[in-house]
């Protein structure tokens, strides 16, 4: 049975995230570029859902100070990149899974796109499609383990889920109220 998304965005509200429920991906990506200043500074994580979705060529289109990590010449250029998204006025990415309580967890390689949404940017988009929503808090590294890990180590090459599972955060609240904005997306979305 499918979640109420009515009532995901009232828990994701009460857990102090700023929560929107849109229909489409092409109204996900209108509210997630409301919700970025003109002229600030954007970097992103890999996430599929932005890709998908439109955001990340409506961002590199738009007027921002983008800190684009696929610009990079160099492993070490690119290293360097992704620490100083880690500090950009906004931070686009997904989430593997969110329970219906809202909980939201990911499970990261590098570490970057989860230093980013704990405590980095200063301000944290997040476009989640309907299939990442689980019932519970139990249920949340099961997705993550067993649809989104596999489906990621096969998109970026590595041989095993295990390559790229190495860092787990759950986030079971907001310590800064509205600084993570979650947009649900009544349509799947990414892994």
């Amino acid at each position: 049975m499918a979640a109420d998304v009515t009532k995901v965005v009232d828990a994701l509200k009460k857990r102090k995230f700023d929560a929107y429920y849109v229909a489409t991906a092409k109204d996900a990506v209108a509210k997630a570029l409301e919700l970025i200043p003109a002229k600030s500074s954007v970097s992103w994580g890999g996430s599929v859902s932005i890709q998908q979705c439109g955001l990340l060529d409506a961002v590199k289109a738009g007027d921002y100070v983008l800190i684009d990590r696929d610009k990079a010449n160099t492993p070490q250029e690119k290293a360097d990149m992704m620490r100083k998204g880690l500090t950009a006025d906004t931070f686009l990415t997904s989430f593997n899974a969110v329970s219906e309580d809202g909980i939201l967890l990911n499970i990261d390689g590098n570490g970057n796109r989860v230093s980013a949404i704990a405590f980095g940017a200063k301000s944290v988009v997040a476009i989640v499609g309907i299939n990442k929503l689980v019932p519970t808090e139990a249920d949340l590294e099961k997705r993550a383990l067993s649809v989104a890990a596999p489906l990621n180590a096969k998109r970026l090459g590595k041989a095993t889920p295990e390559d790229i599972c190495a860092i787990f955060v759950k986030t079971r609240m907001s310590m800064i109220p509205g600084r993570i904005k979650i947009i649900l997306v009544g349509e799947e979305l990414g892994y």
